[in-house]
């Protein structure tokens, strides 16, 4: 079986965030900002794993869309986090830098499917002519 390397990386990526997140209410009593991450960062991977269940094309990109705007809110409040030095800023840098990259990931892949959903709509309206 072929790995799925956004569902990996998703997954370890929300298994961080709750760490982190859990680690940042004990120590520091940060509920606030801690809360909207843990929820936007735990969504990026659940939304993917939902995407590959989609009924159609249009559904995946759908699915992956809402993964790329979870993860660029978790991108912003890891961000807040590092900047208003409320957590250690050499510990969200990692997260930062892995968010970033699954940002990417997840734009290559919601480019390659929005092109073959054109592709596969000019296909079908050429062949009903």
């Amino acid at each position: 079986m072929i790995e799925n390397v956004i569902l990996k990386k998703t997954y370890s990526f929300s298994i961080c965030s709750v760490k982190f997140c859990y680690e940042m209410q004990r120590r520091e009593k940060e509920f606030i900002i801690t809360r909207q991450l843990l929820k936007s960062s735990t969504s990026i991977g659940a939304n993917m794993e939902e995407a590959q269940g989609a009924i159609s094309g249009a559904e995946f990109v759908c699915k992956t869309q809402i993964s790329l705007k979870e993860a660029k809110e978790t991108h912003y409040w890891l961000r807040i986090l590092s900047d208003s030095e409320i957590a250690d800023p050499d510990l969200v840098k990692p997260m930062l830098r892995e968010c970033a990259e699954i940002i990417a990931i997840l734009t290559a892949i919601l480019r390659t499917a929005k092109s073959n959903l054109k592709s596969n709509d000019t296909k079908a309206t050429f062949r009903d002519r």
